[in-house]
């Protein structure tokens, strides 16, 4: 998806958005929150919710709840075949038969499947923002649902509920990026590049900070090299040989090393902005035959849920907006012009095939459109 711009003024640091940030830390506890809309819903991740969360949920919706998934992720519980012009689907929730371990079984297809028969029905307009929630929360998409009864907020079991505006779970990958501030940068030599440094930069979330490596010194060049890295503990880290991200990293700042400047914008988004766990959940059903999207599309994330958003704002705080971008996808060309960042030239940055990620390459090749010639 190519990115949008963004208002680097809306929102940033006042209450509403802050209460984006405390619905991210209640979702991962597991415990419901309102999303204020015309027609406010009570929401709780499949996940995380608790026997105590699905409580809450009884006593204040209006009516029967819903699981709220991806088509992709709907499609295999409901087993058969849903438009992916949907953008979400929800399926009748039987309490109190469906029970905590249910749900998780129904929102994480790397579990046993034994599940009982769902009722589709109507989705919920806020539904998509439900969907959003999780995702910044990097749970899996699969949220428990129901319209909230008439003064929900009076009622004991509603007055200590957190609410936040649906539409502000919806702006906020883009607010974020547009928040994001320089916070640390100190010379750290690298085998290869002993003039290198790191830059550490912090969005307003106090969360997952994104780095840059700069070698030598890329803004002083009128089109300094640049590529754009997205964190692989795994391949990065571990050396893993699933993926090519390990030497594409160390390549790239052979390559700036050779060239006499570069820098590497490394950002926190593993597993194409799914989560390191998420891409493990991923590795498992690519074991069990699916190739990289299929397996994302299977857990209910698109194939690609990145946001350049934070790598453009990142490159203009380091004075880099007219870039030689080190890269075999064209998509990140795309997304990264659409943010502001001009693209003088796309750099090929293919490493051959090690015999473990063949298949991992072709998918790249044919589905993403990676020039890994």
């Amino acid at each position: 998806m190519i990115p949008q711009p963004v208002n680097a003024d809306a929102g940033l640091g006042t209450p509403r958005t802050r209460a984006v940030h405390r619905a991210i830390a209640e979702a991962r506890r597991g415990v419901p929150v309102v999303l204020a809309a015309r027609r406010p819903l009570i929401v709780a991740p499949a996940e995380t919710v608790g026997a105590e969360g699905l409580r809450l949920i009884d006593l204040l919706s209006a009516q029967t709840a819903c699981l709220l998934l991806a088509p992709s992720r709907a499609a295999a519980v409901l087993q058969r075949d849903l438009p992916d012009a949907e953008a979400v689907i929800a399926l009748k929730l039987a309490r109190p038969l469906i029970d905590t371990a249910t749900l998780r079984r129904a929102a994480d297809p790397t579990m046993e499947q034994i599940l009982p028969e769902f009722e589709r029905v109507a989705a919920p307009e806020m539904g998509l923002a439900a969907l959003a929630l999780g995702k910044l929360a990097r749970l899996l998409p699969a949220m428990v649902a129901a319209p909230v009864r008439p003064g929900w907020a009076s009622l004991p079991a509603g007055r200590d509920l957190l609410t936040v505006p649906a539409d502000d779970l919806l702006a906020y990958p883009g607010l974020l990026a547009a928040s994001l501030t320089k916070v640390a940068e100190v010379a750290v030599p690298l085998d290869g590049a002993p003039d290198a440094r790191l830059v550490a930069f912090r969005a307003l979330d106090q969360g997952i900070e994104h780095m840059a490596i700069l070698v030598g010194d890329p803004a002083g060049q009128e089109a300094p090299l640049v590529r754009v890295h997205s964190e692989c503990f795994t391949g990065d880290l571990l050396g893993s040989l699933r993926c090519d991200c390990g030497p594409q990293l160390r390549g790239a700042i052979a390559s700036m090393a050779a060239a006499g400047a570069g820098a590497v914008v490394y950002l926190a988004q593993e597993g194409r902005g799914i989560g390191l766990i998420n891409k493990l959940r991923a590795y498992s059903l690519q074991d069990g035959g699916l190739d990289t999207v299929d397996a994302n599309r299977a857990l209910g994330w698109q194939a690609d849920e990145r946001n350049f958003h934070i790598a453009a704002a990142m490159l203009r705080q380091l004075g880099m907006t007219r870039i030689r971008l080190l890269t075999n996808n064209p998509e990140k060309v795309t997304s990264l012009a659409a943010c502001g960042i001009e693209i003088v030239e796309r750099v090929p940055h293919a490493f051959a095939p090690n015999g473990v990620n063949d298949r991992y390459l072709a998918t790249k090749a044919a589905r993403f459109g990676h020039s890994l010639d």
